[in-house]
């Protein structure tokens, strides 16, 4: 087996391989100047069949790099009159219009090489490219079928249903190359987990060994997407090679303040500023593409620039995110592309490699929480390859502008956040094992060692193997109640074809396991049906109607990620006035009025994003720098001059940010840093206790640590508690009770987390949200059968029965087993949480506990949070100025003194 390696600057290559023909040799030269860095190495690497795998930024030839050396290859089979009608090459993407990319900017290559053949008097056939997407209607899928294209362009979800075509996987049988493109946007989460599989599944079932090819822009930690690109054999990675020049382009980096005072300028000021420095930089321009953080936002900065200028922005500006019908955001992308916008706005739409044409301005609003992302999206400018990339950030608060400030040096120096790969989900691997059976029969042990060989699956335990078999084979006792059957059967050999009689099969005890000689395959011919039907990892979502307990009065509707975080006593604000969650049956949610309370959760909750852990933690330690530069004497302008030497802001915003830290070092003397964990104690205005986690790691985590305190702490004090959670720390909102902070953080740190937290998401709306997606992945809740699509309604309160059911089971039931998991490693990051505590634990991270009367300028936000919902956002900033002016007067006082 391979290793995963790093290729050397001086194995580049400024020619095209020897061994190219000459007319794809006089096509290219013809075309470009020079090879750009990927392709110096890419082109070789792919040629000599190497599993490889391409960061490089936007504009430097990816695709080509990838696909010229397969093509080459193509065009010589052609030439000798050796082209088959089967598939040579499939290229993988997330995202079905970026395979529509694809294929028209392959057809360019395709067409202008076959041309050159034809000048210098080769006689060359057709090189075929086809996409087969949802969207592809079913004559084009025949054709497909009678005349196989040989460069195969799909998704995730399409590829996992091919692999079952009878017919058409026959033509995949000698497959020589996968592209798998955005790898890094597919590998932390599910659709990445079900390729992976898929990948293992084709490798199976070809008489060749494809060669895998990796493209993306950004991607840490780089290794291990590369063996998750490639996979294991004999427990051993495949071994890959890494073409790393993400770092090869230059980037104009700039955080940029409206005012030089976030907290006392008036907000139409404030808003006024952004607006107009928004105007100038478009004016100075020929494509800006703005992004935001929300759709709300997105639509707010394209009807407020109109109002503001109607005179310059008319046909010229457009607005692109999910929520529009897929016919609008193609005619954005087209008018883009064509050169007939000036402006775009966005919320994470247009990350993604779509081509949008020439852009040399991205404009961020607000942090995008990650540094990955921020280059992302700062590299769709510049497009060409030695065009610098070039992007500013506008900054509304002092949270967000030290995020940024850490973050775009971070982007300077190539920091970029690292992915979490999902361990072994098992819904996923159930999903397969049925679709595996549907295609012949496997031996146990062949299918456990085939699914082990990807990457996501290298440490499956065999005992979670056998669990998930014997539920899709439909042997755990009280499935069947509930209208839950098998869809496989385990047992001794039979004649292709043959399904047996169940009273033939093993009489086996739900927790002994499955021999390794027996074999399984599909128990009827429905359950093909079932799996080409149901098959994917995006599950199905709707709205949810809220309304007043006792008289049901109709409030409005919630998504069900918003609901996902309602915990019974949440306070939200919905079509202004402000409502307590009770719980939710169906797709009914019930809800008090409480029209004097304050929301506990934003409503903007759902749509943002979460500040990456990585990140979190480089806050903190420049917040650390900051303050030991204080503690050694040095004055703010010394410091400011520090921060300009060696981060990308205007001095707005290094003024804001210096004057946050030093008033909280001023005021309490601490300030939340690397090595240490602040914890405040303070009293809100209706006399409750609020405990106040100075803890920047970002809103996964803090989910996590949160509602472990909160179930810890409720047993203390015998009372529910409230809590808030940010990506800057979290609240815990309790009676005015004595509390022995100290001790409670060392009750934490002693309990086994993972525990205490399946304890405290159990009873939650998260809990039966994730359940239905898991157990319909699992093929537990169908989505669609016998033609009729089951409506989310019935998929949830057939998912309150199951749950229970399997319960009663077995605790560790694998679909249960998952959901737990999903919710605390893939929703929430216990992992990084289990660290920070047994750093506590350890002695490594020091807890310091404060107490104030008035909230430290690092807890404002978080006291505050969510308010806005139901005051004006001058209201809410008239309260942050009232706490600001407090902590001022008491340090005015403390100096005094």
């Amino acid at each position: 087996m391979g290793s995963i390696s790093f290729v050397e600057e001086e194995e580049a290559r400024n020619e095209l391989p020897e061994e190219f023909e000459p007319y794809v040799k006089d096509w290219f030269n013809g075309k470009f100047d020079e090879l750009t860095p990927p392709q110096k190495h890419s082109f070789e690497l792919i040629h000599e069949g190497e599993n490889s795998l391409i960061s490089a930024p936007t504009g430097s030839g990816k695709t080509l790099s990838a696909f010229l050396s397969i093509l080459n290859e193509l065009f010589l089979l052609g030439e000798e009159d050796e082209l088959e009608d089967r598939v040579y090459a499939i290229y993988v993407s997330p995202l079905r219009a970026l395979s529509n990319d694809i294929h028209r900017n392959l057809e360019v290559p395709l067409e202008e090489i076959r041309e050159e053949a034809e000048e210098n008097g080769v006689d060359m056939p057709e090189v075929r490219h086809a996409v087969r997407t949802g969207d592809t209607p079913s004559s084009e899928r025949s054709k497909m079928l009678e005349t196989p294209p040989h460069i195969l362009i799909t998704t995730p979800e399409t590829l996992g249903i091919v692999l079952n075509a009878p017919k058409f996987r026959e033509k995949l049988k000698n497959v020589e190359y996968v592209i798998v493109d955005e790898i890094h946007s597919l590998s932390d989460n599910k659709r990445g987990t079900h390729l992976s599989l898929s990948l293992e599944r084709l490798q199976d079932m070809a008489d060749t060994d494809p060669t895998r090819i990796g493209l993306s822009a950004t991607q840490a930690p780089i290794d291990e997407i590369a063996e998750f690109l490639v996979g294991y054999e004999n427990r051993e990675s495949r071994g890959c090679n890494i073409v790393d020049v993400a770092a090869s382009k230059d980037m104009d980096l700039e955080v940029l303040s409206p005012v030089e005072d976030l907290i006392h300028t008036e907000p139409d000021i404030v808003n006024g500023n952004m607006y107009r420095n928004i105007h100038e930089m478009v004016q100075d321009h020929t494509t800006t593409l703005i992004f935001t953080n929300t759709r709300a936002a997105t639509e707010r900065v394209v009807k407020n620039l109109k109002r503001k200028w109607p005179d310059r922005y008319e046909d010229n500006i457009g607005a692109h995110h999910s929520s529009m019908s897929r016919e609008k955001r193609l005619e954005v992308e087209e008018a883009l592309k064509n050169g007939e916008l000036e402006v775009a706005v966005t919320s994470t739409s247009l990350e993604l490699g779509i081509d949008i044409g020439y852009i040399d301005l991205v404009l961020q609003l607000s942090s995008p929480k990650g540094v990955s992302r921020a280059i992302q999206r700062i590299g769709r400018s510049g497009h060409k390859l030695h065009e610098e990339a070039k992007g500013r950030v506008l900054v509304m608060d002092r949270d967000d502008a030290l995020e940024c400030t850490v973050m775009m040096r971070s982007a300077k120096d190539d920091e970029l956040d690292r992915v979490r790969i999902p361990e072994a989900p098992l819904d996923v691997m159930a999903q397969h094992v049925v679709g595996m059976g549907c295609n012949r029969k496997w031996n146990v042990e062949e299918a456990f060692e085939t699914i082990r060989q990807a990457y996501p699956y290298r440490d499956l335990e065999r005992e979670d193997y056998d669990k998930t078999l014997k539920y899709v084979a439909g042997e755990y006792a009280g499935l069947e109640d509930q209208h839950v059957y098998g869809k496989i059967w385990i047992g001794e050999d039979y004649p292709e074809g043959e399904v047996p009689e169940p009273e033939n099969l093993p009489d086996r005890d739900q927790d002994s396991p499955v021999e390794d000689d027996l074999v399984f395959g599909r128990r009827g011919k429905m359950t093909r049906v079932i799996y080409m039907t149901n098959i994917g990892t995006i599950p199905d979502e709707s709205a949810f109607n809220v309304y007043t307990r006792g008289n049901e009065k109709y409030v409005g509707t919630l998504d069900e990620e918003f609901l996902d975080r309602l915990t019974k006593g949440d306070i939200f604000v919905l079509g202004g006035d402000t409502y307590e969650f009770q719980y939710a049956r169906g797709m009914k949610v019930y809800v008090d009025s409480r029209p004097e309370r304050s929301p506990t959760v934003p409503s903007w909750y759902s749509e943002m994003l979460p500040l990456s852990y990585d990140l979190g933690k480089k806050v903190m330690e420049f917040n650390g720098k900051v303050t030991d530069q204080l503690d050694m004497g040095a004055d703010l302008e010394d410091i400011e001059e520090w921060v300009h030497g060696n981060y990308y802001v205007d001095e707005n915003t290094a003024s804001s940010i210096l004057s946050y830290v030093d008033e909280q070092k001023r005021y309490v003397g601490e300030v939340p840093r690397e090595g240490k964990l602040v914890i405040e104690k303070t009293f809100d205005d209706s006399g409750k206790m609020n405990l106040v986690f100075h803890s920047i790691y970002g809103r996964r985590v803090n989910d996590a640590l949160c509602r472990v305190f909160a179930e810890v702490l409720s047993k203390r004090v015998d009372a529910n508690i409230g809590i808030v959670v940010d990506d800057h720390g979290f609240v815990l909102i309790a009676p005015r009770r004595p509390v022995d902070i100290e001790r409670l953080v060392e009750d934490v740190a002693d309990v086994d987390l993972r525990d205490v937290l399946k304890r405290a998401v159990r009873k939650t709306e998260l809990m039966k949200r994730r359940f239905r997606h898991v157990a319909s992945r699992a093929l537990m809740i169908l989505r669609n059968y016998k033609g009729n699509k089951k409506s989310v309604g019935k998929q949830q309160m057939k998912s309150h029965f199951l749950l229970s059911a399997v319960e009663d089971i077995d605790p560790d039931f694998p679909i249960l087993k998952e959901t737990y998991r999903e919710i605390m490693e893939d929703h929430m990051d216990v992992e990084h949480a289990e660290d920070i505590m047994e750093e506590v634990r350890e002695g490594d991270m020091k807890v310091e506990v404060i107490e104030t009367d008035v909230p430290s300028p690092f807890a404002h936000n978080l006291v505050l949070q969510g308010q806005s919902d139901v005051v004006r956002l001058e209201d809410k900033k008239k309260r942050l100025q009232k706490l600001h002016k407090r902590v001022l007067n008491r340090i005015g006082e403390s100096v005094e003194d």
